[in-house]
Order: C-alpha cells, then structure tokens, then sequence
C-alpha cells in the first residue's frame, strides 16, 4: 500500500507502507528529493527550519525572576544609580562641611531708612526727664519745673511733652496735631512699623506726648473750665526779658522762668488735643486702662470745646504770631470723627455729618487753600477719615448724603494735586506749592502725600480701582505716584541734590536752626546771651539733629542753609509728624495693605435707620 502526499519542498511525496527498501536506497532518495528542493531558493521561514536554533548569533539575558532583561541595560542601570549615590553623598559632605551663610533680608528701601531717621527727631525735642533709651547723646533731662516755676497757674506738674521746634516752647496746639498724624498711621500701617521695627517706638512717642496732655487739664473730671495753651515764653522781637526766643541756649540749661499760658474758651485746641487722645486710645487699646483713661480725656476736652466758644489765639497776642487759628469748625468736625472711632457713640457721628458745622468748617467750598491739611486746618484730614467710613460700613442714611459729600470733596482736592491741573503751581523741579510760595512748605508737602497715599490705600482696599477728576477717570497709582515724587524730592531727587531731611543721604542742612543741636555739649554752661556765639556762627552744628525735616527750600527750589534763617532751616513737631506718616505709608512691600478694621474696634454693628415714609400722596 503507498500513500501520495505533496512534498513541501515542491515535489511529489511517496511513502512506502512496506520496509523493503534499503537504507542505501532512502539515502540516495532523499539526496535526488534535496537537489530538487535546492534548485529553489528557500523562503526565510524555511532557511530557519533548516538551519535550527543553533546557528542564530545568541543575546545575553539577566534573570531577575519577575522579569529578565538585557545584560547591558541592567549593567548601566546599576552603575548609573551607583553613580547618582556617589554624587549625592558628595555633594551633601560638602554642603555639611562648608561653614553656612544665612540668607540677609533685602536691604531697607529709601523710605523705610529716612522713617527710622524721622522718628528719632521726636526723640531730640523730648522734654522733662528723659527715658535711658532715648538714644540722643547730646540730650539730658530739662525744664523739671515746668508748671512749678509759675506760682499763676493750678498746673503744678507739666514735665514733659515735646518742644515745638528750635525753641525750647511747648505748643500744645501744633504738638495735639502731631500727635494725631502719628496715631492715625499706626492704626493704619501698623504691620508696616512692625516691618520695620519701629512700632513699639513710635508707640512710645505718642504716649510720651499723650501722658503730658493728660496734665494739660483736669483729665479725671467730667467737665472742665480751663486748660493749659503753652508753657514757655516767645516773646516779642522788642522783648530783650530771658524767654525762649531771645535766648539762645540749651534746654538743658534754661535758668529763666516758664511762664504756662491758660485759655478758658479755646474750642479749636480743646477739640484738637482730644482729637489726639481719641486716636491714640485706639492705637493702645491693648492696655485697656490707658485707653479708657484716654477716651474719658478726650470727652471731657470736647465738651469743653462745645460749651465754651472761641479760638486759642484770640486773646492771646503770642498764639497769635506763632500759631494763630483761624477757626474752630474744622477741629469740630476732626475732633468729633476720631470720638466715634474711639467710642461708637453716634452723638459725635452726627455731629460730624452736621451739615451746618461742615459748611463753617468750608467743606463746600473751594478757595487758594481747600485741600491743604495742616496744624491750623485740619478739614481735609476729617473728609478723608469719613470717606474711610463710607467706603468701609458705609451706614446709610441719616448719614449718607454728607458723607457722600465728603467723599466727592476728597475726591476733588485730590485731583488738585495730580500735576494735569493748575490749582497749585510747581516749582521747576517738582515741589508742589501748597501754600503757594510762601515760605516753610514742606510741611504741607508732607501731609498732602500721606493722604493722597492713604486715600489710594482706601480704595484698593475697597476694590475701587480708581476715582473720576471731571470726565476723566484716573487710577489709585496716579495718587501714589503724586506722593512717592514729592517725597523724593524731600529726599533729594530735586534741583540742590539735596536731602531735607538732616541724617539721610550724603548732602543735607549742616546749620540747622535748633538750639540743642547748635550748641556742643561740652560742660560749659552758656547763658542767654552766651549761646549767641553758636548762633551766628558760620560752622556746622556740633550735634547732628537726625531725621529733622528743615522748612524747605523756596519757590525757585533754592535753599540758603544758614542757622538764623528759620525759614530755610527750622524742623518742626507738625512737619516731621506729617513726614513720618507718608514715610510709613510709602515704605514697606506693597502686599502689604491698610489694617481695615482696627480704627472701627469701638464701633457697634450698624443697622441702617431706615427713611421716613413719605407724606401722604394727595390728588
């Protein structure tokens, strides 16, 4: 029997059922079935067949036991993570060996080290028996019978306080408005003089001058009849009797009497000094002893503004020439507005909103000065602060339509200060003129700049983006901008290259008009008209007065730095609080915002009183 089958290399394919044929015979068949099959070319699946596994070039394997792989590929595997940990280890010896050097913070901008300048100023003009950490080494103790030498007054105690300027007198007037402007920047950068690492020093400032008010007047009384204006004497220029202005000599060594001033109808100092008790008691209202001692001062002091009409400087021939008033309206309206922040009582709020006491105050009108803040108009100041108020909790009526009012007003003498208008010229080098050329105007230029940078800070707080001057809408950094070029100029980016304020920069006044600071300390005593040799010596002052702001240059951007000249180079407690206050609202990072809520701490929650109906509709 025999089976035919296709060969698979081509040809026909017998098998044989019968094992007859020789083994010889297969072979020389299977040799003629080769030559057959080879006079093709083979496929690549049949060269395989034919060659077998063995013949193929063998590749090499690891086995890991979950997977095998490449010996290569796990060979540079093991010697790359070998290498890596050898790289590592190196680099963290040296990293533990090399001494470490710890990363400094950023250097302080320019307004942070002229803020730190401007404060020691307070610290120079301190008088009474001084701290040990008043760290002005040409300053000692001075004027301890303050209220003592004048057998006329009840004040017995009056050490203390601040002198005003290069005089060794204390105005409580101009220091009450001093006082306020730095309180009101602690309330509302107090994160900024943390940064800066300034906050419990100013704070120690305020109260230096808070804890002297406080002997001022009967401040444990719930009304009072008189208070305390000035202590020290002026003079006159025909006056040749030893007073603070004929004499020139040391605090420390003043041997003629103090003369203390008492007024008894003086509503602008009254309501100004309570204004700067007001606000401090919010800036120390951690110590709540201190603060409830300020707030119940500062209602005694303006009731007493109330009840009893008139200006300080109406019967007093020297307030008069130093620091006339020329209204009261204006600290009404600034004095009862720091009231309710510090209280919550909605008297004072309402007083403040009184339309009647606002149009005295000139809120409604413009005229060469409307917009300037300063020790004697402080109206500005009061429509910012109740802007801040309606921008905040904004309490509706009966209150809305004023305070509406006052926030267009800001809004106006704001855009009086941006350099596209011309209701305040400029000199050729930038400084705007606030009190349009007459003589010491930095002072102006200082608190202008606070409020434009403060009022900014307002509105990106309240996610306002800007504010309209006309048709013309302007964003929160033209305000900014406005304050950071006239601060500039202060510290020297104007025509003279020179810094105002004494300390910062290479170039600043060497002949500072200040008696403590022109006269060495050296053992001698010089008496009243002894001192006048350092007076109208041409060298520079012995002791430098760091972080004063001089009265400025004039209207031509020039500046005569001479000691006698008081109008080019005297300091004041007014001008270096309103300095200190743009400084701090300048300085710092920009992220870091106003504090919003701390100056409404005495605030209750507020419930809008709703309209009264209205009348009855008839036919």
């Amino acid at each position: 029997m025999s089976m035919y089958g296709r060969d698979p290399w081509g040809g026909p394919l017998e098998i044989n059922a019968a094992d007859s044929a020789t083994d010889d015979d297969r072979s020389r068949n299977l040799q003629d079935y080769d030559r057959a099959a080879l006079s093709r070319p083979l496929d690549e699946t049949q060269q395989s067949w034919l060659l077998g596994p063995g013949e193929q070039k063998k590749k090499k394997y690891v086995d890991l036991g979950c997977i095998i792989v490449s010996r290569k590929i796990f060979v540079w595997t093991v010697g790359t993570i070998l290498a890596a940990g050898l790289l590592a280890g190196f680099i963290t010896l040296i990293v533990k060996t090399v001494p470490r050097h710890h990363h400094h913070p950023p250097p302080p901008d320019n307004y942070t080290v002229a803020l730190r300048k401007a404060l020691m100023f307070f610290n120079a003009q301190r008088s009474g028996k001084l701290p040990k950490h008043n760290n002005v080494s040409w300053r000692g103790n001075s004027c301890l019978n303050d209220g003592k030498s004048d057998s006329a007054t009840i004040f017995k105690d009056l050490v203390g306080g601040y002198y005003d300027a290069g005089d060794a007198i204390k105005f409580n007037f101009p220091q009450s408005f001093a006082m306020t402007m730095l309180s009101w920047s602690v309330i509302e950068y107090s994160a900024k003089y943390e940064a800066a690492g300034e906050l419990s020093h100013v704070k120690d400032i305020i109260k230096w001058g808070t804890d002297y008010f406080l002997k001022s007047f009967n401040s444990t009384a719930d009304s009072i009849d008189q208070l305390v204006m000035q202590v020290g004497k002026g003079g006159t220029p025909d006056d040749s009797d030893p007073n603070d202005h004929y004499c020139w000599m040391r605090p420390e060594d003043i041997d003629y009497d103090r003369p203390v001033a008492i007024c008894h109808a003086c509503s602008d100092l009254a309501a100004d000094m309570a204004a700067a008790l007001a606000s401090a008691s919010i800036v120390f209202k951690d110590n709540k002893a201190y603060s409830q001692k300020l707030v119940h001062g500062a209602k005694t002091l303006f009731k007493f503004s109330r009840d009893q009409r008139g200006r300080y400087s109406a019967g007093s021939n020297e307030a008069s020439v130093f620091y006339n008033s020329t209204s009261y309206w204006d600290e009404f309206v600034w004095g009862a507005s720091w009231l309710y922040y510090a209280t919550g009582n909605s008297s004072y709020l309402q007083l403040a909103t009184t339309p009647g006491i606002a149009k005295h105050a000139g809120a409604f009108w413009g005229g060469p000065y409307y917009g300037v803040l300063s020790w004697d108009n402080k109206l500005a100041g009061a429509q910012v602060l109740l802007s801040r108020l309606r921008l905040f909790l904004n309490p509706g009526y009966p209150y809305e339509e004023i305070l509406k009012t006052f926030h267009n007003q800001t809004g106006i003498f704001l855009c009086s200060f941006l350099p596209d208008f011309t209701t305040f010229n400029r000199t050729k080098g930038g400084m705007i003129q606030l009190n349009h050329g007459a003589p010491q105007p930095l002072q102006y230029v200082v608190n202008a700049a606070f409020l434009a940078t403060v009022f900014s800070d307002y509105l990106d707080a309240a996610d306002t983006p800007g504010w309209y001057c006309g048709p013309h809408f302007y964003q929160t950094s033209a305000l900014r901008k406005f304050a950071e070029t006239q601060i500039n100029y202060i510290l020297g980016k104007n025509p003279r290259k020179m810094s105002y304020v004494v300390g910062f920069g290479n170039h600043y006044p060497k002949h500072v008009h200040h008696r403590g600071a022109s006269i060495p300390k050296n053992k001698v005593k010089y008496n009243c008209k002894g001192g006048w040799k350092w007076r109208d010596s041409k060298k520079p002052n012995p002791n430098t007065i760091v972080g004063a702001m001089v009265a400025g240059p004039d209207r031509r951007d020039g500046f005569h730095d001479v000691r006698t000249n008081y109008n080019y180079t005297e300091p004041t407690l007014a001008g270096n609080a309103g300095l200190v206050a743009a400084l701090v609202a300048l300085s710092g990072d920009r992220t870091t915002k106003i504090d919003k809520n701390t100056i409404f701490s005495s605030v209750p929650p507020m419930f809008p009183t709703p309209p009264p109906p209205p009348a009855p509709w008839k036919p």
